[in-house]
């Protein structure tokens, strides 16, 4: 085996006794060792710790463990853990996770057989609280179909974040690109920041194979779109495209500020595609203001319905004739 590449896997956790012994046991068992293994605790007050320092004594490899003065978050606690990582490969992990025994080598063949390459990322298998499978994949809910068909990953990522940090690792050379990582942009944590930021300058390639069982906790929730139904729901997706112009705003201006980024001439390519996807949310926000103001009385409805289907809207927003065809008859 190509052991040219050193290999940190970076753990960040807290409180986390519940499932850390899982996910321990599945990196013990990789069937390539990492060269180090870092993990910030960010001020568990349970077992998590001890946990770690027990494992530690049983692997080939150093444990790297460092508990933070005070609590910083799981993307801070994972920026600090990222660049205490000495290796050429860094591979993200969550604390209640269960690895296949051949992701690490699956994943160091993609980066040995292209260069180009800046960061892998991979499917998974949807597990629950007690570990059993729930008959879905990550992909289905957090990476839709037609966006794995679009070959701009930077057009897929400013949409929406696709890369499950969980799945994920990167060549450590990026580090400087896409520090600080920022923490007041809306729905943007470590992972979507990293992916989108590498994505400007490498490429990313999307393993379409479940190499973790990423558990499902209840109450999650994983980028599921849903079809507006009555005025509260209107006024709630207004709200959150709103939300989503400033989330798009602020990453233009966060990457912006970062040096690397000024002189990177995909500055004006990010831009634009900023700029075109903020007029198409402007776009739905009108939509979604159109069919939440329409006249109580239904035949007054006919005109502002037929001027919203003129505009293709109902069909590029919406489900097209059976939307207008529910406002007319259906809304109350």
């Amino acid at each position: 085996m190509d052991q040219r590449n050193k290999i940190s896997i970076v753990l960040c956790t807290y409180n986390g006794e519940r499932f850390l012994p899982a996910q321990l046991e599945s990196i013990r068992t990789q069937t390539r060792q990492p060269d180090e293994m870092i993990v910030n605790d960010d001020g568990s007050t349970d077992r998590t710790v001890e946990i770690i320092e027990e494992f530690s004594k049983k692997v080939p490899f150093p444990v790297r463990l460092e508990i933070n003065e005070r609590n910083l978050g799981s993307t801070k606690n994972f920026e600090r853990a990222i660049w205490r990582a000495s290796g050429h490969l860094i591979f993200l992990c969550d604390q209640d996770d269960v690895w296949l025994n051949h992701k690490i080598e699956r994943i160091e063949s993609v980066f040995d057989s292209d260069d180009s390459v800046g960061l892998v990322f991979s499917n998974a298998t949807l597990i629950d609280e007690n570990s059993r499978p729930i008959g879905k994949n990550l992909w289905d809910y957090s990476f839709p179909k037609q966006q794995r068909e679009e070959k701009n990953m930077l057009k897929v990522l400013l949409r929406q974040n696709v890369v499950t940090g969980a799945t994920a690792a990167f060549r450590a050379e990026f580090r400087k690109l896409f520090s600080p990582i920022p923490t007041d942009i809306p729905n943007v944590i470590h992972d979507g920041w990293i992916a989108l930021v590498i994505s400007t300058t490498a490429k990313l390639v999307a393993l379409d194979e479940n190499l973790i069982m990423y558990r499902q906790h209840s109450g999650q929730q994983l980028g599921i779109i849903r079809e507006s139904k009555t005025l509260s729901d209107y006024a709630d997706d207004i709200f959150y495209e709103e939300k989503e112009i400033q989330r798009l705003e602020r990453i233009f201006s966060a990457l912006q500020n970062l040096p690397a980024f000024q002189s990177h001439k995909v500055s004006s390519s990010v831009q634009k595609i900023i700029e075109l996807y903020i007029e198409e949310k402007q776009e739905r926000i009108e939509h979604l203001r159109a069919r939440k103001n329409l006249p109580k009385a239904r035949f007054r409805r006919l005109i502002p319905i037929w001027r919203e289907l003129l505009t293709g809207r109902y069909h590029r927003f919406s489900r097209g004739f059976l939307s207008a065809a529910k406002d007319f008859w259906l809304r109350k």
